[in-house]
C-alpha cells in the first residue's frame, strides 16, 4: 500500500480491520489533518465552534482512518457522517450531506483539483493543521526481506537528496538479463535515483509540500520522532479469532522467566555489566554512560515493561564487535541487542534509533537502536513492544511525562496480557523516565543543545537517511 497509509503503532500491533500486524517503510511524507469546505464552516471546525452560527456544521470523513479517529475524539458524533471513499467525500460534500471534510491535506488537496474542475462551488481551506500523520509503504508482516528492501528504497531517496544525486540513466542498471535470481543483499539499491530520481524529484508538485518535517534534516534539530500510538487501548478479546503464533517468540521469553538482552560497548570498554540495578544508571557494582548506559537503561526498561516492573529479571551480555553480537542475536543466544547501529540487515529489525552521531549530513550519520530477529513471523509482535518501549520514551519527552509522572503513560491492553501486561508504558517509563531523563542520566556533561537527540516538536525537518548506502553495489 503506498498512498495515504499513516504509520502508527496500532497498526504495527493489530490493525482494527484485519486483526494483523504490518510492517511500515520510513515515513516518506509528513501529512497535516485539516478541513476544507464552505468558508463559515471551516472555521467553526477549526475553532472547535458548535454553537451559534456553528450549530449546523456537518464533517465527512473517511471511515477507519487517523482522520477519523481524531475527528471522533475532538467532535460530537452528531456534528460529524462517515464516508466510504474518497469519491464518496466529493459527492457529500457537493450535495451538502456535509460542508466540511477533514482528513489529511495530501487527499484533501487532490479532492479540491477534482471539485475545481468539476464543480463551480467555492471552497476553502483551514488555515491550522491539527496533527502530523507519517505516511509510510505498507507491506506484509510475513516477508522481512521483500519490507527491507522497500524500506531502503525509500532510503536510497533521501540518500539521493542528501548527496545530491539525480537521475542518470547511464547509472541505471538493468536486471532483465539475468539467468538466475538475485539475492535482496545483491541489489543495487541506489536504482531507485539512477532510474528514477531523488526525493525532491519523486515529491514535488503542490500535492508534496516540502515544508516543516518534510525538509532534510541537516543535524543541527531533533531527529527523535514519537511515532503515533493509534489506539493502544482497544482491548483485546479473548472471543476474536486471533493468530497467536506472532506471540510465540514473547512466550518463550515469558517461559524462561528473563530476558537476555546483549549490550554493545566500545573496544576496551573496561566497565562490568552484570545486571540491572533499582537504582536507574547502574548495572551490578559499576556506574555506566553514554550510548552504553543508555543501552543498558533500555534493555532494563524492556525487563521491567514485560515483567510487571521487575528488572532484575534481564540477563545483560557485553559485545564489543558488531559481527559477533549479530551472530548471537541471530542464533537465539539473546532476544534482543542494543546499541546495534542501522544497517542493511534484511534477518533483523531495527527499533526506532534512541541516539545519532553527530556525522555531517554527506557522511554516514550513525544511528543507535534496539535490534532484534525478523526471520519468523512470530518475532513481529515483539519486535513491535522493544519499538514501541523505544518510542513511548520520546512521547513521554513530547507529552512532559516523567519517571514520577509515570503512571500517565497510556495502558496498552491491544496486547495479550497473558504476554504483554496493559501496564508495560508505565513500568518502563517509570525505570527510565522521559528521554530528557535518560540523555541527562547518561551523558551528564552534555550541552542543553543535544543536536539530531531532541525529540522532534512536530515542525522541525525529519527526513534523512540511515548508513549503508554509500557504499557501491549497495
Amino acid at each position: 500500500l503506498l498512498f495515504g497509509d499513516a504509520h502508527t503503532i496500532e497498526r504495527e500491533i493489530r490493525e482494527r480491520t484485519t486483526g494483523a500486524g504490518f510492517t511500515f517503510s520510513s515515513p516518506y511524507y509528513y501529512d497535516g489533518m485539516s478541513f476544507y469546505g464552505n468558508e463559515t464552516y471551516v472555521e467553526c471546525a477549526e475553532e472547535r465552534k458548535r454553537h451559534t452560527e456553528c450549530s449546523k456544521l456537518k464533517i465527512c470523513v473517511l471511515e477507519k482512518t487517523t482522520a477519523f479517529d481524531f475527528i471522533q475524539s475532538t467532535f460530537p458524533s452528531q456534528f460529524f457522517v462517515v464516508a466510504s471513499s474518497h469519491i464518496e467525500l466529493e459527492d457529500m460534500l457537493v450535495n451538502d450531506t456535509c460542508n466540511v471534510i477533514g482528513n489529511g491535506i495530501l487527499l484533501l488537496l487532490d479532492i479540491q483539483d477534482t471539485l475545481l474542475r468539476d464543480s463551480e462551488r467555492n471552497f476553502t481551506f483551514a488555515n491550522e493543521v491539527d496533527k502530523t500523520d507519517p505516511l509510510a509503504i505498507v507491506t506484509r508482516s510475513t516477508d522481512p526481506e521483500f519490507s527491507g528492501i522497500v524500506n531502503w528504497v525509500v532510503q536510497a531517496l533521501f540518500h539521493g537528496e542528501e548527496q545530491e544525486l539525480s537521475k542518470n540513466a547511464s547509472l541505471c542498471q538493468n536486471y532483465t538479463n539475468l539467468t538466475t535470481p538475485l539475492q535482496a543483499s545483491e541489489l543495487n539499491i541506489l536504482n531507485a535515483v539512477h532510474c528514477v530520481g531523488k526525493y525532491s524529484q519523486v515529491c514535488r508538485g503542490k500535492l508534496c509540500r516540502r515544508n516543516g518535517l518534510n525538509k532534510i534534516n541537516d543535524g543541527s534539530t531533533g531527529l527523535l520522532y514519537a511515532t503515533p500510538f493509534g489506539d493502544l487501548g482497544r482491548e483485546y478479546d479473548d472471543s476474536e479469532d486471533i493468530d497467536v503464533a506472532p506471540y510465540s517468540r514473547l512466550s518463550d521469553i515469558k517461559k524462561k522467566g528473563a530476558l537476555n538482552c546483549g549490550v554493545i560497548v566500545p573496544d576496551n570498554f573496561g566497565k562490568k555489566i552484570e545486571r540491572c540495578s533499582e537504582t536507574v544508571g547502574q548495572v551490578g557494582t559499576r556506574e555506566l554512560d553514554g550510548i552504553a548506559g543508555m543501552s543498558v537503561d533500555y534493555c532494563c526498561a524492556l525487563g521491567a515493561a514485560l515483567f510487571f516492573g521487575d528488572s532484575s529479571v534481564v540477563n545483560l551480555t557485553a559485545f564489543s564487535n558488531n559481527e559477533t553480537s549479530f551472530a548471537a542475536l541471530g542464533n537465539g543466544i539473546v532476544d534482543v541487542l542494543a546499541g546495534g547501529e542501522v544497517e542493511k540487515k534484511s534477518s533483523f529489525r531495527f527499533s526506532a534509533p534512541y541516539y545519532y552521531g553527530n556525522e555531517t549530513r554527506s557522511g554516514d550519520v550513525s544511528s543507535f537502536s534496539l535490534v532484534t530477529r525478523a526471520s519468523t513471523e512470530d518475532g513481529l509482535l515483539f519486535s513491535s513492544f522493544v519499538n514501541l518501549v523505544v518510542v513511548a520514551t520520546f512521547y513521554a519527552e513530547k507529552e512532559s511525562i516523567s519517571k514520577k509522572r509515570s503512571k500517565k503513560m497510556p495502558l496498552i491492553p491491544i496486547f495479550r496480557n497473558d504476554f504483554i501486561p496493559k501496564w508495560a508504558l508505565r513500568d518502563a517509563i517509570f525505570y527510565t523516565g522521559s528521554y530528557h531523563e535518560l540523555y541527562k542520566k547518561n551523558f551528564p556533561a552534555a550541552p542543553d543543545d543535544r543536536g539530531r537527540n531532541q525529540v522532534n516538536d512536530d515542525d522541525g525537518p525529519q527526513i534523512h537517511s540511515f548508513p549503508g548506502l554509500l557504499v557501491t553495489g549497495n
